[in-house]
């Protein structure tokens, strides 16, 4: 088991002042795979105060010692690709060919488009030809509280952290809990790379308190916070206090709207679509609204589809899907497959329970839910988990809406 106790501040792994410790689990085993610690509010202040100490130097330094600092980074990131992988795949459940190329290419990519946008980025401009002499000045924000999910780990933190590096900023990234060792390796690379001490600092722990005395600190200039809409409210609280800018990517319940004319493939691609990443994406199109003209077809290709979606474990390489997160994730799932039966939709493929030869770990059959309607919890709450398709039914006349001219 790995022992990932300390936390990253002002250029050194140093021991919390908080000793309070929890296990990450392996969602494919239900087993401890990690011990990190949880950071409190002396933790979360030691880490603050050196991203502030930090930016007074980092918020002036040019944009080629920032770009030659990030194409070092991104070589470094290259190296550890298989590291980045293998976290995500024990810490997530991710299956290897699919931690590999998505859930790491991701975070490799990023890195390397906010590379080439630093460099084509003016920081200074002309206002424009009306004002030849007034200027546009672009300046970082100041030291941002960053605070990412579990379901997409290095990809949430490097749209995050490199862009901050990028614009000037210095950062306390907070990556989730249940999901936090990609993360620890990131903070190894920038180690390796050199960056000044305090413009990125990694401090783990949970929302509650780790989350919110980042988020309420006053040194903190800006919050970016990807996550539940829950969390998001009592992080606008907490920056309502001083004013702080805040960034805000939270749940959402995806739609995919079918008609008639769409290609043949656009079913199946979008009941594929809700599967990639076990349903955990805040894009995934869990909703299929469908032409009923086309509807018992769609209903047919989707349950097609949900029996050729293999689930296996996360180590073996191959094109399944693995577990959901969390042992808490699961049995939300299974809540609300058992609410959609009771409460009236048609179970096509899938339902309670775990799939045929996974008695352990935190699996769910992909599951087809049809004849779904508004009033329903499945159609109204972002699961994560499952798939639900509703008839919409056509003609209907378009509406044209005329405002009167304002004078």
């Amino acid at each position: 088991m790995l022992e990932k106790k300390n936390f990253y501040i002002n250029g050194k792994w140093v021991t919390p002042i908080n000793q309070k410790q929890i296990d990450v689990i392996d969602p494919a085993t239900e087993k401890s795979c990690a011990v990190i610690s949880l950071g409190g509010k002396e933790d979360v202040h030691s880490a603050v105060i050196a991203a502030k100490n930090a930016f007074n130097s980092w918020g002036f330094t040019s944009k080629e010692e920032r770009i030659k600092l990030l194409e070092k980074l991104y070589e470094i990131y290259k190296k550890r690709w298989n590291d980045i992988s293998d976290a995500i795949t024990l810490e997530m459940g991710a299956p290897k060919d699919f931690s590999s190329k998505l859930q790491t290419g991701t975070g490799a990519s990023h890195i390397k488009s906010f590379i080439k946008y630093l460099k084509n980025f003016e920081f200074e401009k002309p206002l424009g030809e009306h004002a030849p002499n007034q200027r546009i000045l672009y300046e970082p924000k100041g030291v941002c509280a960053l605070i990412t999910p579990w379901n997409w780990p290095m990809n949430q933190v490097c749209l995050k952290v490199i862009p901050a590096i990028a614009a000037g900023c210095t950062m306390i990234l907070k990556p989730s809990e249940l999901a936090p060792l990609s993360s620890i390796i990131l903070a190894e690379m920038i180690d390796e790379a050199k960056f000044p001490p305090g413009v990125f600092n990694l401090v783990n722990g949970d929302g509650a308190t780790t989350g919110d005395a980042l988020t309420s600190h006053p040194d903190v200039n800006m919050i970016s916070f990807t996550g539940s809409t829950r969390a998001g409210a009592l992080i606008s609280k907490n920056a309502a206090q001083d004013f702080k800018r805040v960034s805000l990517e939270l749940g959402g319940k995806g739609a995919n709207i079918i008609f008639a004319d769409a290609d043949e493939k656009a079913i199946s691609r979008g009941v594929r679509q809700c599967f990639l990443n076990s349903g955990q994406s805040c894009n995934a199109p869990t909703r299929m609204l469908v032409e009923e003209s086309l509807y018992e077809s769609a209903i047919e290709q989707a349950q097609e589809m949900a029996k050729k979606t293999l689930v296996g474990f996360a180590h073996e390489e191959g094109r399944h899907i693995g577990p959901v997160v969390s042992e808490i994730q699961f049995q939300k799932i299974q809540v609300l497959i058992a609410r959609g039966i009771e409460q009236g939709a048609r179970l096509v493929s899938g339902g309670v329970g775990r799939p045929d030869g996974c008695e352990k770990g935190f699996f769910v059959k992909p599951t087809v839910f049809a004849d779904v309607t508004p009033d329903m919890d499945i159609f109204k709450e972002e699961i994560f988990g499952i798939f639900s398709e509703e008839r919409i039914h056509i003609p209907w006349v378009p509406r044209v809406v005329l405002y009167p001219e304002r004078r």
